[in-house]
């Protein structure tokens, strides 16, 4: 998956994105069609001199959908363990909605289809 990440006004250390590019990376195997994805590293309290807690922003591109999470916490590296539980989450029920055959929409369109192509014998044209 292609990742663009950005450090909002302060400079991210490359085993930081390393690590979240890595953690990201596992999102494939819950939705094989992600085309690409967006991190913001931000710190709460910078104006300030004394950091509160850290931001983490994740917008993945689907087709047909865009999943966003953002969660904070004391490091950088639990606020990315946090994004990554919700963002399963939301990938699972996401494939979940497209796949699901029992919805009524999928049902009506079958039936539609069924009813027009009708096999007609031989003696009856």
């Amino acid at each position: 998956m292609r990742l663009q990440m950005h450090a909002v006004k302060f400079t991210a250390d490359q085993s930081l994105l390393d690590f979240i590019q890595a953690k990201l990376d596992k999102l494939d195997t819950f939705h094989d069609r992600i085309i690409s994805g967006e991190v913001f590293l931000r710190l709460e309290g910078a104006d300030s001199n004394k950091v509160k807690e850290k931001i983490v922003e994740v917008r993945l591109m689907l087709p047909g959908k865009e999943l966003f999470v953002k969660e904070h916490d004391k490091s950088f590296e639990s606020a990315t363990d946090r994004v990554m539980d919700v963002l399963k989450d939301k990938l699972v029920r996401f494939k979940q909605k497209r796949n699901d055959i029992s919805s009524p929409a999928i049902a009506e369109a079958k039936t539609r289809v069924d009813e027009e192509d009708e096999v007609y014998e031989a003696d009856e044209l």
